[in-house]
């Protein structure tokens, strides 16, 4: 028998859900951005030990919704937790905690599941400012864990944690060499998107996707072609940048993460489209792996 369950990591945008996944599973599973709303899809981080399985859900940052993307976002966070065993809210504590957290804390005990809140980027503020935050909490009947994924801080603490609520099972959910269940194909879209979130300017990010559109692997190479997707003109010249120097960066940074995940030499091509309000196309949103039947 092993212990053996389902947790969904939620919270608000760029709160540091994605950087915990990736420090507890040591695996590049979700991308990582100092921008919001980074992640868009529910992604699976599976974390193994002999004898336990926790298999962790990344969920879009909780915000408001306007397009058929920030739509099918925030019913996969709904989705994510319908059946799970665990909660996880994530909260950053390098901005305080406040009223509007605490409000999103009472939302999901309703749902009668155990809760986990984590304080994370406890290493951007000092000693004093994390025991003021936690006596915030005194009257929380959950646990409370500050951490730090930067500096491995209090992760076994949280998986410790974590296992004491799962139940236990005779098998795993998942073999027990799989880190993830999202095909290499989609990760390697999602690298390529969090070197542009980290390199384009501020109102281009979220107007972006990824779109592999040739992917021939043999024994020692990978060559893959890509379509960065842009809604204007404008950010089609700020995402080529001067001389075509910005979408070089991009594609140089992204080849040498990408090399990193798969250990073969990669051949990476990137090209700039434009197509304009793709974010409410959903045919488009489908090609690109998004569950459309979560917009209608």
């Amino acid at each position: 028998m092993i212990k053996c369950g389902f947790v969904a990591l939620v919270g608000k945008p760029n709160a540091g859900k994605s950087s915990l996944i990736n420090a507890i599973i040591r695996e590049k599973v979700s991308i990582v951005s100092p921008k919001p709303q980074t992640t868009r899809n529910n992604i699976l981080g599976i974390y193994n030990t002999k004898d336990s399985q926790i298999v962790f859900i990344d969920t879009p940052g909780i915000n408001k919704t306007a397009s058929g993307l920030d739509i099918f976002m925030q019913k996969s966070v709904k989705g994510a937790i319908s059946d799970v065993n665990v909660i996880l809210i994530a909260l950053d504590i390098s901005n305080g905690v406040f009223e509007n957290e605490f409000n999103l804390i009472s939302q999901y005990e309703k749902l009668s599941l155990p809760i986990i809140v984590v304080l994370t980027k406890i290493d951007l503020v000092s000693d004093a400012k994390v025991f003021e935050i936690l006596t915030k909490f005194s009257n929380f009947t959950g646990d409370v864990i500050p951490l730090s994924s930067k500096k491995n801080r209090n992760l076994k603490t949280l998986i410790d944690v974590i296992l004491k609520y799962l139940p236990e099972t005779k098998t795993r959910y998942f073999d027990e060499d799989i880190y993830t269940d999202r095909p290499v194909k989609f990760l390697v879209s999602e690298i390529i998107r969090e070197k542009a979130l980290y390199l384009l300017d501020k109102e281009i990010p979220h107007g972006i996707a990824v779109d592999i559109k040739s992917f021939k692997e043999n024994d020692t190479i990978i060559d893959i072609d890509a379509d960065i997707i842009c809604e204007k003109d404008s950010h089609k010249a700020i995402i080529l940048g001067k001389g075509g120097e910005k979408i070089k960066q991009i594609g140089h940074e992204a080849r040498v993460s990408i090399q990193k995940v798969v250990q073969k030499k990669v051949n990476l091509n990137i090209f700039v489209k434009i197509k304009p309000n793709w974010k409410n196309n959903l045919e488009f949103l489908t090609d690109l792996g998004y569950n459309t039947n979560n917009i209608n």
